[in-house]
């Protein structure tokens, strides 16, 4: 694992220096992707959770998760939290979500897992904002694209609900919330969406280099397939093709996630 690693980070520094030119435009197109599109529809969603969960109302709504959470996925109320945290805000919200509850100890280990594939959803301000409304210029099918991501998270959760052994360990949610101060809040938001824009950058170069290598070794189109290291380029590259079909591309890509996610 290593040395392959090693490998693609070579690799990846040979073609930076052979074509400067060429993968600096693939960053350029990935920056203005994700300053035009991705920054308006997520930054402010990012502020407002951070700035929710610094509320004496988040506790509560904890607790009062926990028996439906419990009945559906099997999972606490803090990671039905989590997982409502992510339908909101999206990627990378409700990970970054699950991981301080876990480090907190406010979610067992044993549902870590299931509560980390519940909570690893698309938020409707990208889903439709962006994808939707920006990129396919069609609000329904955005809407459309956001359901079946939900349904089919929804089911893949279901699933794993089978294979849950034992109960579900309820940790009491600490008594007070850690307050922050609003700057504070704003700073951490703004580093997590500069670390979106950071990786839709990077992964835009990256996407390029596959498209490069595997067009020497096939004529066939293959900018779908670029959506399998970061969905946003990935849907980016399928808008021109027949509605029901980039609908239908955009809806795996990101509910895939990618690479990059």
């Amino acid at each position: 694992m290593r040395g392959g690693a090693a490998l693609f980070t070579l690799l990846a520094i040979l073609l930076f220096l052979a074509f400067p030119a060429r993968y600096a435009k693939s960053v350029a197109r990935g920056v203005d992707l994700w300053a035009v599109s991705v920054l308006p529809a997520t930054f402010p969603f990012l502020f407002l959770t951070a700035l929710f969960r610094s509320q004496p109302l988040y506790p509560r709504l904890l607790r009062a998760l926990t028996p439906a959470a419990g009945k559906l996925f099997r999972i606490s109320g803090a990671g039905g939290c989590a997982a409502l945290l992510s339908l909101l805000s999206g990627y990378p919200v409700g990970a970054k979500t699950v991981y301080e509850l876990y480090a907190r100890r406010e979610i067992a280990s044993e549902e870590v897992f299931r509560v980390s594939a519940l909570a690893t959803t698309s938020g409707p301000m990208f889903v439709v904002g962006v994808v939707g409304c920006h990129i396919l210029k069609s609000g329904k099918l955005g809407w459309l694209i956001f359901a079946a991501h939900l349904i089919s998270v929804a089911l893949v959760a279901l699933l794993l609900r089978l294979f849950a052994r034992g109960t579900v360990r309820s940790i009491a949610p600490p008594p007070a919330t850690e307050r922050k101060d609003l700057f504070a809040i704003l700073g951490e938001s703004v580093l997590s969406v500069l670390c979106v824009g950071g990786a839709i950058a990077l992964f835009s170069a990256f996407s390029q280099m596959l498209a490069d290598a595997l067009a020497l070794a096939t004529p066939a189109d293959v900018t779908p397939l670029l959506g399998l290291v970061e969905m946003t380029a990935g849907c980016n590259g399928v808008k021109s093709l027949p509605p029901p079909l980039a609908a239908a591309l955009c809806a795996f890509f990101i509910t895939f996630g990618g690479a990059c996610v």
